[in-house]
């Protein structure tokens, strides 16, 4: 690989949960074809190479090596082993912040480890929003053509209704627009707005969250020129038809848009981050600790989320 930052993107790759699939989807980056691009990685030399799978070599692979703070057993989470999870991605934003790296691509974490050892975290995109001074970051999974953003992310369903405000809807499309003009060159990006309600509450009847809230953003996004339609019942809003008139659909709440994206891509598909100053990409997987250490665990979703991130690299330098 070239040495060249103008020719190629230098990507940070964070390892993630070291109990789980990460460090050996890391190593297997090494035997894919890819776009050109230097490839680095924030993990553990040693458990790089004991959980590389046989007949892997890691010379395409930049190791950047920081050690673990306990010994990882595959599949075995450890609390202790949290602040060495945290470290690599606040290395890795500060490689990017710097200019050494032009993106970050992130393995999974476990979220209930890092919060039991005390750092408050609800996951990535909330975590690196607030390390970059971000205050609405946008939560968008991409599989193929299809682009899914969130207006909630982890946040239980109860919390769901009170978090949709008008100023929210109208600042995540808004933030959307942008970013789907700027990153991805799309010229004028229409996107679907999926209602919160069954019928997206079929005129009052079923909620009025439709009415008081997401409709009247609509309304002022388009009156600011950005193509947003809806709402949308959610149960149609990604039929065929519909989806022939969208490049990106904003969903209100996590299982709400992410279920159909799972379903159409689940293995190749990447959680992009919306809004914040850097390029962030990730698989739209989880740690898979039953997995880990089986050779069996598949890179995928981590492939495309590097592939996503080179191209996301090329578009912006496009645009300067």
């Amino acid at each position: 690989m070239s040495t060249s930052r103008a020719e190629h993107p230098r990507i940070i790759i964070t390892s993630g949960e070291p109990a789980g699939i990460g460090p050996e989807l890391c190593a297997q980056l090494t035997s894919v074809d890819l776009p050109p691009c230097e490839l680095h990685c924030l993990v553990d030399q040693s458990l790089l190479e004991a959980r590389a799978p046989a007949g892997t070599t890691l010379d395409r692979l930049t190791v950047v090596h920081r050690p673990l703070s306990a010994p990882s057993i595959a599949g075995t989470l450890d609390v202790r082993n949290a602040a060495y999870v945290v470290g690599l991605l606040d290395d890795a934003l500060e490689g990017v912040k710097r200019g050494q790296y032009d993106a970050m691509v992130t393995a999974p974490v476990q979220k209930s480890v890092i919060a039991a050892s005390g750092v408050p975290f609800s996951g990535h995109t909330e975590y690196l929003a607030e390390r970059c001074d971000t205050p609405k970051p946008v939560m968008m999974l991409v599989a193929g053509g299809l682009r899914v953003a969130l207006a909630t992310t982890h946040l239980p369903l109860r919390r769901v209704p009170d978090a949709i405000t008008q100023p929210l809807v109208l600042e995540l499309l808004r933030i959307m627009h942008a970013d789907l003009k700027n990153s991805f060159g799309i010229k004028n990006p229409r996107i679907a707005v999926c209602g919160l309600n069954p019928h997206a509450g079929e005129a009052g009847l079923l909620g009025d969250e439709e009415l008081r809230h997401i409709r009247p953003a609509i309304d002022a996004a388009r009156r600011e020129g950005i193509e947003a339609f809806g709402p949308l019942p959610a149960d149609t809003a990604f039929v065929p038809r519909e989806m022939a008139k969208a490049d990106a659909f904003l969903a209100m709440f996590h299982d709400q848009g992410l279920p159909v994206l799972k379903h159409a891509g689940f293995g190749h598909a990447v959680n992009v981050t919306l809004g914040l100053p850097i390029i962030r990409t990730s698989v739209d997987h989880g740690t898979a600790l039953t997995l880990a250490g089986t050779g069996r665990a598949d890179v995928g979703s981590l492939r495309a989320a590097v592939e996503l991130a080179i191209d996301l690299v090329h578009r912006r330098r496009a645009t300067r």
